[in-house]
Protein backbone atom coordinates (compact mmCIF):
# COMPACT_ATOMS: atom_id res chain seq x y z
CA UNK A 1 0.00 0.00 0.00
CA UNK A 2 1.21 3.85 -0.32
CA UNK A 3 -0.37 6.53 1.24
CA UNK A 4 0.22 10.04 -0.68
CA UNK A 5 1.49 12.45 2.27
CA UNK A 6 2.26 15.63 3.45
CA UNK A 7 3.29 16.02 6.87
CA UNK A 8 1.74 19.39 7.73
CA UNK A 9 -1.88 18.15 6.74
CA UNK A 10 -3.68 17.32 9.95
CA UNK A 11 -5.78 14.95 8.30
CA UNK A 12 -2.58 13.41 6.70
CA UNK A 13 -1.32 13.26 10.13
CA UNK A 14 -3.86 11.64 11.83
CA UNK A 15 -4.07 8.85 9.55
CA UNK A 16 0.43 8.78 10.09
CA UNK A 17 -0.81 8.11 13.50
CA UNK A 18 -3.37 5.06 13.23
CA UNK A 19 0.06 3.59 11.16
CA UNK A 20 2.12 3.69 14.33
CA UNK A 21 -0.64 2.34 16.58
CA UNK A 22 -1.76 -0.38 14.44
CA UNK A 23 2.02 -1.41 13.69
CA UNK A 24 1.27 -1.05 10.26
CA UNK A 25 4.04 1.32 9.36
CA UNK A 26 6.25 -1.30 7.48
CA UNK A 27 3.53 -2.30 5.05
CA UNK A 28 2.86 1.54 4.02
CA UNK A 29 4.73 3.11 1.43
CA UNK A 30 4.83 7.17 1.93
CA UNK A 31 4.37 8.97 -0.56
CA UNK A 32 5.07 12.96 -0.30
CA UNK A 33 3.58 15.23 -2.01
CA UNK A 34 3.25 18.89 -2.32
CA UNK A 35 -0.88 20.04 -3.22
CA UNK A 36 -2.70 22.97 -2.68
CA UNK A 37 -6.24 24.02 -3.43
CA UNK A 38 -5.17 25.28 -7.05
CA UNK A 39 -2.73 22.87 -8.08
CA UNK A 40 -2.88 19.03 -7.05
CA UNK A 41 -0.45 16.93 -8.99
CA UNK A 42 -0.86 13.81 -11.22
CA UNK A 43 -0.29 11.22 -8.71
CA UNK A 44 -3.15 13.14 -6.24
CA UNK A 45 -5.49 13.27 -9.29
CA UNK A 46 -4.99 9.55 -9.47
CA UNK A 47 -5.49 8.66 -6.34
CA UNK A 48 -8.48 11.10 -5.57
CA UNK A 49 -10.03 12.50 -8.69
CA UNK A 50 -10.62 15.48 -6.01
CA UNK A 51 -7.32 16.05 -5.68
CA UNK A 52 -7.67 16.25 -1.71
CA UNK A 53 -4.91 14.11 0.37
CA UNK A 54 -4.73 11.64 2.32
CA UNK A 55 -5.65 8.96 -0.30
CA UNK A 56 -4.30 5.65 0.04
CA UNK A 57 -3.23 3.69 -2.81
CA UNK A 58 -4.27 -0.23 -1.82
CA UNK A 59 -2.76 -3.10 -3.86
CA UNK A 60 -6.03 -4.96 -3.97
CA UNK A 61 -8.26 -2.61 -4.75
CA UNK A 62 -9.07 0.50 -5.75
CA UNK A 63 -7.58 3.95 -3.68
CA UNK A 64 -9.64 5.33 -1.24
CA UNK A 65 -9.68 8.38 0.53
CA UNK A 66 -10.69 10.52 3.43
CA UNK A 67 -9.26 10.51 6.45
CA UNK A 68 -11.82 8.52 7.71
CA UNK A 69 -12.48 6.04 5.59
CA UNK A 70 -8.37 5.22 5.29
CA UNK A 71 -8.44 4.94 9.19
CA UNK A 72 -11.77 2.45 9.49
CA UNK A 73 -9.71 0.57 7.01
CA UNK A 74 -6.28 0.63 8.42
CA UNK A 75 -7.92 -0.29 11.72
CA UNK A 76 -10.36 -3.20 10.33
CA UNK A 77 -6.77 -4.36 8.52
CA UNK A 78 -4.83 -4.51 11.70
CA UNK A 79 -7.98 -5.90 13.74
CA UNK A 80 -6.81 -2.96 16.27
CA UNK A 81 -10.33 -2.22 17.23
CA UNK A 82 -10.05 1.79 17.71
CA UNK A 83 -13.68 1.51 16.71
CA UNK A 84 -14.65 -0.16 18.95
CA UNK A 85 -18.43 -1.21 18.71
CA UNK A 86 -19.48 -0.90 22.02
CA UNK A 87 -18.56 2.85 22.06
CA UNK A 88 -18.79 3.42 18.47
CA UNK A 89 -21.01 6.31 17.87
CA UNK A 90 -19.17 8.15 20.51
CA UNK A 91 -16.02 6.98 18.58
CA UNK A 92 -17.41 8.39 15.34
CA UNK A 93 -19.24 11.40 16.41
CA UNK A 94 -15.68 12.41 18.45
CA UNK A 95 -13.96 11.77 15.32
CA UNK A 96 -16.23 14.17 13.53
CA UNK A 97 -15.94 17.14 15.76
CA UNK A 98 -12.22 16.72 15.42
CA UNK A 99 -12.51 16.51 11.72
CA UNK A 100 -14.62 19.75 12.04
CA UNK A 101 -11.78 21.33 14.19
CA UNK A 102 -9.29 20.40 10.84
CA UNK A 103 -11.71 21.77 8.63
CA UNK A 104 -12.40 25.17 9.89
CA UNK A 105 -8.55 25.71 11.07
CA UNK A 106 -7.36 24.66 7.51
CA UNK A 107 -9.80 27.47 5.62
CA UNK A 108 -8.55 30.16 8.20
CA UNK A 109 -5.01 28.89 6.85
CA UNK A 110 -6.18 29.15 3.18
CA UNK A 111 -8.36 32.61 3.27
CA UNK A 112 -4.57 34.05 4.18
CA UNK A 113 -2.35 31.78 1.54
CA UNK A 114 -4.19 31.38 -1.01
CA UNK A 115 -6.14 34.96 -1.53
CA UNK A 116 -4.60 38.44 -2.54
CA UNK A 117 -4.19 40.49 0.79
CA UNK A 118 -6.82 42.90 -0.47
CA UNK A 119 -9.17 40.11 -0.01
CA UNK A 120 -8.99 38.21 2.91
CA UNK A 121 -12.39 38.36 5.15
CA UNK A 122 -11.53 38.68 8.47
CA UNK A 123 -14.71 37.47 9.16
CA UNK A 124 -14.43 34.38 7.64
CA UNK A 125 -11.42 33.60 9.89
CA UNK A 126 -14.00 34.57 13.15
CA UNK A 127 -16.23 32.49 12.11
CA UNK A 128 -14.56 29.48 11.44
CA UNK A 129 -12.84 30.22 15.01
CA UNK A 130 -16.08 30.17 16.97
CA UNK A 131 -16.91 26.94 15.26
CA UNK A 132 -13.43 25.84 16.75
CA UNK A 133 -14.05 27.89 19.92
CA UNK A 134 -17.54 25.82 20.52
CA UNK A 135 -16.16 22.26 19.92
CA UNK A 136 -13.17 22.75 22.41
CA UNK A 137 -15.38 24.04 24.86
CA UNK A 138 -18.07 20.62 23.88
CA UNK A 139 -14.55 18.50 24.52
CA UNK A 140 -14.08 19.96 27.42
CA UNK A 141 -17.05 20.10 29.32
CA UNK A 142 -18.72 16.95 27.80
CA UNK A 143 -15.86 14.16 26.42
CA UNK A 144 -13.39 13.91 29.07
CA UNK A 145 -14.42 10.90 30.51
CA UNK A 146 -14.25 9.35 27.20
CA UNK A 147 -10.84 10.89 25.73
CA UNK A 148 -9.41 9.63 29.16
CA UNK A 149 -10.33 5.91 28.51
CA UNK A 150 -8.92 3.14 26.23
CA UNK A 151 -7.42 4.28 22.85
CA UNK A 152 -9.65 4.89 20.26
CA UNK A 153 -9.93 6.42 16.68
CA UNK A 154 -11.65 9.69 18.20
CA UNK A 155 -9.02 10.35 20.91
CA UNK A 156 -6.44 10.09 18.14
CA UNK A 157 -8.50 12.73 15.52
CA UNK A 158 -8.93 15.01 18.50
CA UNK A 159 -5.01 14.75 19.35
CA UNK A 160 -3.92 15.48 15.82
CA UNK A 161 -6.70 18.21 15.35
CA UNK A 162 -5.58 20.04 18.96
CA UNK A 163 -1.95 19.78 17.43
CA UNK A 164 -3.00 21.56 14.25
CA UNK A 165 -4.14 24.40 16.46
CA UNK A 166 -1.04 24.70 17.82
CA UNK A 167 1.12 24.56 14.80
CA UNK A 168 -1.27 26.97 12.60
CA UNK A 169 -2.87 29.15 15.18
CA UNK A 170 -1.55 29.29 18.50
CA UNK A 171 -1.81 32.95 18.74
CA UNK A 172 -5.90 32.31 19.15
CA UNK A 173 -4.78 29.91 22.19
CA UNK A 174 -7.83 27.55 21.91
CA UNK A 175 -6.38 26.50 25.37
CA UNK A 176 -8.19 29.69 27.56
CA UNK A 177 -10.71 28.11 29.38
CA UNK A 178 -10.05 24.25 28.44
CA UNK A 179 -8.08 23.33 30.98
CA UNK A 180 -9.03 19.98 31.28
CA UNK A 181 -8.74 19.57 27.68
CA UNK A 182 -4.87 21.33 28.01
CA UNK A 183 -3.81 18.80 30.48
CA UNK A 184 -5.35 15.42 28.24
CA UNK A 185 -3.47 16.71 25.57
CA UNK A 186 -0.20 17.35 27.37
CA UNK A 187 -0.47 13.86 28.49
CA UNK A 188 -1.43 12.34 24.76
CA UNK A 189 1.15 14.24 22.93
CA UNK A 190 3.75 12.10 24.96
CA UNK A 191 2.77 8.99 22.75
CA UNK A 192 5.44 7.87 20.67
CA UNK A 193 3.11 8.05 17.77
CA UNK A 194 1.93 11.57 18.29
CA UNK A 195 5.59 12.93 18.91
CA UNK A 196 6.77 11.24 15.89
CA UNK A 197 4.53 12.28 13.28
CA UNK A 198 4.42 16.15 14.72
CA UNK A 199 4.60 18.92 12.03
CA UNK A 200 7.43 20.98 11.78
Amino acid sequence: MKLVFAAASPFVRKVHVVLHETGLLNEVEIVPVATNPFDSPAEVIAANPLGKIPALIRDEGPSIYDSRVICRYLDDHAQAELYPQARIWEVLTLEATADAIMDAAVAMVYEHRFRPPEKVFDGWCDAQWAKIERATSALNARWMSHLNGPLDAGQIAVGCALGYLDFRHAERNWRKGNDALDDWLAVFAERDAMKVTQPT
